[in-house]
């Protein structure tokens, strides 16, 4: 039995075990107090839904984000945000946010839990989902795994589809640079400028911070590289396929993004109607009625503010973030049956498909990817439909920085072939690389927390790898470090290809294969 005094010196211990354990998972930002989930085994502290920009609804719908008002109650920060409006179109998106709505515009932090006086990497992670889907809940976007690593993580969302990227000279008359469009990055410029003005309360450095982000959120981080209005907010750059400097989200004139603007409002409306009268439509009906007229996708606009040029023309200029950047693409972006339709991987029906595709530069395209029989006609489709989607664009941007840049850069090509799907079937023709997406879980650490697949010791050993190299960037904006294959800069004309043994390779073969790309990329017909 415990004394009298045994059992106060207890309390005593457990009270102030208590208060410490609160201390660290509150915090004041600009906006007012917040309490996150206190420290896990791992000791990390996490919190969710953290507004940081007012909500974009009524007369905010289709402008540019607003400051959040600041709250006078200890706010909780222990669920997700809403999922921005958009379509389910993606199986493999599993959110653990409750609910969806215009009023979406929330981060998440996960933090290692002594905060106080620290100056840690950040990391602002932005989600794919080609523009029109994706949330910062999803699993496999977790930041407790690099948390672990020492690293302050944040995700955010931003608005999507006809709410984030629609233009519109009604709009464009409302705003002072006469542009419109582009909500999508500007609502990620406020969750960055949030981060810098914000992260030191949760123990990061402002003056370190990396975007990052995958397909759509790649696209995303080289436009954010690009644009001035995140100029000197950035210390690193990571993008996992895909670029404004190629397919399939290039950015297009004011012009021709009106076009689309004015059709949707056309179908949904009249041409006649008033921007405060589509403003009080109902998000789920302007959502439905935009999949009734078949316009639910939309494209990055030269919009005189975010992208006062063209991002080629910022690149070429030097007019970017000149900032240490890892990027790469997946084996198998896209499937040989991109290039051959339902026809039979053979060679004649490669050829014929190449001369659909290129009727004058045919033969060239064939020796760029070449095949002698069926399994190197998947292999030479494959290859190609993966650079005509998104590779192609990926290098640009990697290959541009590294010429226009004084910073280092790191290229990769991701191998590893995920396992099955445990809430699908298996698939009647396996993967014959790493497909679109697949290296995630991999590269943040995830496999843990995403149970959709059947992880075996080969995934974890590339993970543990893929995410040693991410965060010794994040860290020092080199992926190279102790008991690790050593990874060559891309101007020595290396890349990494990471699987279960990572190699550097060459890059001869895609230099030739992207110099046609470039030289090509407007004359291609479209299958």
């Amino acid at each position: 039995m415990f004394s009298k005094k045994q059992l106060l010196t207890m309390m005593c211990f457990c009270v102030m075990a208590h208060g410490q354990l609160f201390a660290e998972t509150k915090v004041n930002i600009s906006s007012g107090a917040l309490v996150g989930t206190g420290a896990d085994s791992n000791k990390v502290v996490s919190f969710k839904g953290i507004p940081f920009a007012a909500p974009p609804v009524d007369e905010l719908r289709w402008k540019a984000p607003q400051p959040v008002a600041p709250w006078q109650e200890t706010r909780q920060a222990t669920e997700f945000g809403p999922q921005c409006m958009q379509n389910l179109i993606y199986d493999d998106m599993k959110f653990r946010s409750s609910g969806m709505s215009e009023d979406c515009l929330y981060l998440n932090v996960w933090a290692p839990s002594k905060m106080q006086n620290q100056k840690r990497p950040v990391l602002l992670y932005f989600y794919g989902g080609g523009f029109v889907a994706g949330d910062g809940s999803e699993r496999r976007y977790d930041g407790a795994s690099m948390a672990h690593k020492d690293i302050v993580v944040i995700t955010a969302n931003y608005r999507l589809g006809l709410f984030g990227l629609m233009a519109h000279p009604l709009l464009s008359a409302e705003t002072s640079y006469a542009g419109s469009g582009n909500y999508t990055f500007l609502d990620q410029v406020a969750a960055l400028n949030w981060v810098v003005k914000n992260i030191a309360a949760f123990g990061g450095d402002p003056s370190r911070i990396t975007i990052a982000g995958e397909s759509a959120g790649s696209v995303a981080v080289s436009a954010l590289m690009a644009s001035p209005l995140s100029r000197n907010l950035i210390a690193g750059a990571i993008g996992e396929s895909g670029a404004i400097l190629g397919p399939p989200l290039m950015a297009v004139p004011l012009a021709e993004a009106y076009k689309k603007g004015q059709a949707l409002v056309n179908a949904i409306a009249s041409d006649k109607a008033k921007l405060s009268e589509l403003r009080k439509i109902p998000a789920t009906q302007l959502l439905s009625l935009a999949n009734d007229a078949g316009i639910t996708w939309f494209k990055p606009t030269i919009d005189n503010y975010f992208l006062p040029i063209s991002p080629q023309e910022l690149f070429a200029k030097k007019q970017f973030s000149q900032v240490p950047l890892l990027a790469g693409v997946n084996s198998q972006e896209a499937s040989y049956h991109d290039i051959l339709g339902e026809n039979k991987p053979t060679i004649t029906h490669y050829t014929e498909a190449l001369q659909r595709l290129y009727p004058d530069s045919h033969e060239q395209v064939f020796n760029l990817y070449p095949a002698k029989n069926i399994e190197q006609v998947m292999d030479a489709a494959q290859d190609l439909a993966s650079d005509r989607f998104i590779s192609y664009g990926t290098y640009h941007w990697m290959d541009t920085v590294t010429q226009s840049s004084g910073k280092p850069s790191f290229y990769y090509r991701y191998e590893h072939i995920r396992p099955a799907n445990i809430e699908k079937e298996t698939p009647k023709i396996p993967p014959r690389g790493a497909t679109h997406s697949a290296e995630i879980e991999y590269a943040l650490g995830n496999l843990d927390v995403n149970k959709l697949y059947l992880w075996q010791e080969a995934d974890y050993q590339v993970s543990k790898l893929m995410q040693q190299y991410f965060a010794n960037f994040i860290k020092f904006g080199d992926p190279n470090g102790e008991d690790l294959p050593s990874w060559p800069e891309f101007s020595e004309d290396k890349f990494m290809t990471l699987s279960i043994i990572p190699e550097a390779q060459s890059t001869d073969t895609l230099k030739r294969r992207y110099a046609f790309h470039q030289k090509n990329l407007l004359k291609v017909k479209q299958k």
